[in-house]
């Protein structure tokens, strides 16, 4: 019977290191996913920035086709 508990506690102290380990790979992939949300902005922002100075006119591919 201690053998079953001491063999419990180690799968359970290995099932919380994965955990937290996963955890924090988690959290720096959203930080990683918001900076790359932001650039593609800018970069969309300066893309429309320049069709329109180059007298094209404004860049419609963040919008829904009317038959959404």
């Amino acid at each position: 019977m201690s053998q079953d508990f001491t063999s419990f506690e180690e799968s359970l102290a290995h099932l919380t290191r994965t955990v937290d380990e996963l955890s924090d790979i988690v959290a720096r992939q959203e930080t990683e996913i918001s900076i790359l949300k932001r650039r593609i902005e800018l970069l969309m922002g300066r893309e429309a920035e320049r069709e329109l100075s180059e007298g094209g006119t404004v860049a419609l591919a963040d919008q829904r086709p009317p038959h959404w």
